[in-house]
């Protein structure tokens, strides 16, 4: 598995950000999604990256950088077929790489409450629950959470 930076107007990468917007349209209202459309992820502040699996792009993940010293962890998805292999981690790892290569001290992300295999693999990556922040609202659908960058954590 190859994890690295890739721009996000792909084909592949646009069928993976469809299958999580379909899934996030499948378990939540309008108001309580918050990915960032395709436009939004060619910002400037967002780092994109993609994990591949013989060449097969299975996953995504992405960065955007907040006020500093915060990052907030966006675009995280991995393909049906690929769940289960460690590749969620292995972006998650590479995005919190760079980011702190970036600057950032403290990698915040929002999720949902249903995203419960996500929440757990935020949990053992050494993530923390915390209140809204930034721009969210107070969100009875929405789990918030963040880490240090710079401590030591699993």
């Amino acid at each position: 598995m190859i994890v690295a930076r890739e721009l996000p107007r792909q084909d592949e990468v646009l069928a993976l950000l469809g299958a999580a917007r379909a899934l996030s349209q499948s378990l939540y209202p309008p108001e309580s999604i918050h990915q960032l459309d395709i436009t939004r992820l060619e910002l400037p502040s967002v780092r994109f990256f993609v994990a591949r699996i013989d060449g097969l792009a299975v996953g995504c993940g992405a960065f955007k950088m907040e006020a500093p010293p915060a990052a907030e962890l966006k675009s995280m998805f991995v393909a049906d077929t690929a769940r289960g292999q460690g590749v969620g981690a292995a972006i998650l790892r590479t995005v919190e790489a760079a980011a702190a290569e970036a600057g950032a001290t403290i990698m915040q992300l929002e999720t949902g409450i249903y995203h419960e295999a996500a929440q757990r693999m935020y949990a053992r990556a050494g993530y923390t629950r915390r209140g809204p922040y930034g721009d969210y609202r107070d969100d009875p659908l929405s789990v918030f959470m963040q880490k240090s960058l710079t401590e030591s954590n699993p």
